[in-house]
Parts: structure tokens; C-alpha cells; sequence
């Protein structure tokens, strides 16, 4: 297996490859102010609309020359639904920009289609934080939104997170050979590729297992996923940092708890201040408020090492304080892995949310 792709796989990435649609829907794809799109709309549609969000791409993936249908896509248009997606005109961690995408989309579409009868929006990991900003941004567009297994948390939330596990990784594995002196949250490891940061993490990781199982436990992923997490992690962050000209959050009141011996870990782990300028440009563009107006139905998949259980629960925390109205409905996890859902499961998180729309009240 070529490096991209097993780095790719570790990483739960979608490399982007073009999905062979069966039943010949009727396609058209182009591009609107700099993002490619996709429409498929099948024979016997019922009138219906699901704006699919597509998840991370890496800066620098190629793209093909017509924007490829999500795996989801086949499983959609057999239920009868019409299916939308956008590419977003930036890739990396792009959701200010997959909002303003995917809207402009959904309006393209319906001016095509003025008789469509509602429509939803579903999201897969980046594509989760997409719907559930959309949703929460454009409440008349939508009848109601899935997020699966999405990343729904609030971006300087989400760049906390990301930022404990790279001088978390410092601590336990200072100036570890093949990676920056300065550590993993520093500028220098944004330059290095990412297969090669990669295998330094891997080798440090290796070399101590004691450390490795901590640090394991600590980011509730197996010994042998963590590696991945952590380049991914590092990925996600430096796009952040360079996207918005700063880094959103730093640490240094940060009080962290369950590396060990803790009072050793906050006197020892490098602390970083937040860029006051890049805070408040996330906060604009990536927040989430939960306070929602539609029904949204969120499902993660088992043993989800990318969106781990203590990320699963802060946006129905969020959403709880905020009073949503109606609350999201949060289903059991099904599949295994990141985003790891079969056609059928996909097909009825979507039902399920029909099934709640149709239950409340109109308003």
C-alpha cells in the first residue's frame, strides 16, 4: 500500500476517488466561485433534498476534474433523495468556508428545483461541524440536519483538544529524533511532511511503551492508533493556525489532569498564548452556539479514535445550556472505526431525523 494511502487510512482521510453511481441518476457538476459541485437527482425522486458535507481534505489533495460523489451518495438516491455537495473552495479545515459553500449550493439548486418539498443536511466528520453550523446559521433552509460521526465542537474547543495532545506528546517524548527541537505545536513541525512527521511520532512512541500506554489512555485511543492520532491532530492544527494567522488558543492557564503524575506534568509541559488576533477570527467563523431551531440527530460509530467519547458529548452539553429547541437527539453508535457507517445505517439517521420533523410541532 502506497504511504499516502496507509497514512490515509490510519488517519480516517478520504482520499477523494470517484464513487461509480448505479441506476444512471442525472448528474451535473461545475463550479461556483471556486468550489466544485455535484447534484444527482434520481428517477423516482420524492421531491426531497439532502445537502451532503464531505469531511477533512488535506491541503494539497488532488482534486479530479469533476467533483467525485460521496461513498454515501448511491444509499441516498436509492431512498429517493436528490443529493447536493459542494468541495468547498479551500480544503483543509475549512468549515467557515463549507458553510458559505454548501448555502450557496442548496440556493442553486432550488432555484432549479423550486418545487422541493424540504430539505436536510447531512454531514460526515469536518462535514458534522458544517451541518450543524448550517443549521444553526440558516434555520429556514433546512428542515433538519444529520451530523455523523461528526467533529462537533466549537473551533477553539476542538483546537484546545489538539493542542493538549501535541505538548502532551512534547512532554513524554522531548526532542524526539526526525521531529522539530521546538515540538510539535512549534512552526517548524507545520513544514515537515506529513508521512515524515508520522514516522517520528511512531519511533518516539515505540521506543517507550510505559509512556506510550499513558498517553494511549489519557487521549482514550488504542497504543497502536495513536501515532495516527497524533499527526492527524498536528495536521488539523497547523491548518487552523495558518488559516486563521495565528494560533487560536494557548495554555498557559491551562490545568491538565489524567497524564499521571499531574502537579509534574503543568510544571513541566511547554505552555503557548493564544494569538489574540486568530482567537477572535475562529471564534467569529467556527463557533458554535447550540442553539438550535430544527432537529438535528447526531451519531458517532464505535471505537471512533478520531472523535473519541469526551468529544461526543460537548455539543449536546452546548446545546442543553443554550435551551435547544428541540434538543438534539443523539442515537446509539453503529459501525465501527471513523465514520465507519454502512449504506443502511446512513439511510436511517436520515429517516430518523424525517421521523422527528414530522413529529413537531410546526413553527
Amino acid at each position: 500500500m502506497p504511504a499516502v494511502a496507509r497514512l490515509a487510512l490510519l488517519l480516517g482521510i478520504s482520499l477523494f476517488t470517484p464513487h461509480a453511481l448505479a441506476g444512471a441518476p442525472v448528474s451535473e457538476t461545475g463550479e461556483l466561485q471556486g468550489a466544485p459541485w455535484r447534484i444527482d437527482v434520481p428517477d423516482n425522486w420524492n421531491g426531497e433534498l439532502v445537502m451532503l458535507a464531505h469531511g477533512f481534505e488535506p491541503v494539497g489533495t488532488p482534486r479530479p476534474s469533476a467533483w467525485p460523489a460521496n461513498e454515501a451518495t448511491p444509499a441516498l438516491l436509492g431512498a429517493g433523495y436528490a443529493v447536493a455537495q459542494s468541495g468547498y473552495r479551500t480544503q483543509g479545515w475549512a468549515v467557515a468556508d463549507a458553510v458559505v459553500d454548501t448555502e450557496r449550493l442548496r440556493q442553486h439548486f432550488t432555484a432549479r428545483h423550486p418545487d422541493t418539498k424540504r430539505t436536510w443536511i447531512l454531514g460526515f466528520s469536518m462535514g458534522g461541524a458544517v451541518a450543524i453550523a448550517s443549521l444553526e446559521r440558516h434555520p429556514g433552509h433546512y428542515t433538519g440536519g444529520v451530523s455523523l460521526c461528526g467533529a462537533n465542537l466549537p473551533g477553539d474547543a476542538l483546537a484546545g483538544e489538539l493542542l493538549t495532545t501535541l505538548v502532551a506528546f512534547d512532554y513524554f517524548f522531548p526532542k524526539a529524533e526526525g521531529l522539530p527541537v521546538d515540538g510539535l505545536a512549534s512552526p517548524a513541525a507545520a513544514g515537515l511532511p506529513q508521512m515524515q512527521l508520522y514516522q517520528g511520532i511512531a519511533t518516539a512512541l515505540q521506543a517507550q511503551p510505559e509512556k506510550r500506554q499513558r498517553l494511549a489512555t489519557r487521549l482514550e485511543v488504542t497504543p497502536d492508533e495513536l501515532a495516527g492520532v497524533i499527526s492527524l491532530h498536528a495536521l488539523v492544527f497547523h491548518d487552523m493556525a495558518k488559516r486563521h494567522g495565528g494560533m487560536l488558543v494557548g495554555n498557559q492557564d491551562t490545568v491538565y489532569a489524567g497524564f499521571g503524575d499531574d502537579a509534574a506534568f503543568n510544571a513541566g509541559v511547554k505552555r503557548y498564548p493564544a494569538d489574540p488576533a486568530a482567537h477572535a477570527k475562529a471564534a467569529e467563523e467556527l463557533a458554535l452556539s447550540g442553539a438550535l431551531k430544527r432537529p438535528l440527530v447526531i451519531q458517532f460509530n464505535q471505537r471512533d479514535p478520531t472523535i473519541v467519547p469526551h468529544m461526543q458529548g460537548v455539543y449536546p452539553q452546548l446545546a442543553s445550556r443554550a435551551g435547544a429547541m428541540p434538543p438534539p437527539v443523539v442515537l446509539p453508535p453503529a459501525g465501527e472505526g471513523h465514520c465507519g457507517f454502512s449504506d443502511d445505517q446512513t439511510v436511517a439517521a436520515l429517516k430518523a431525523l424525517a421521523g422527528k420533523a414530522d413529529a413537531a410541532p410546526a413553527r
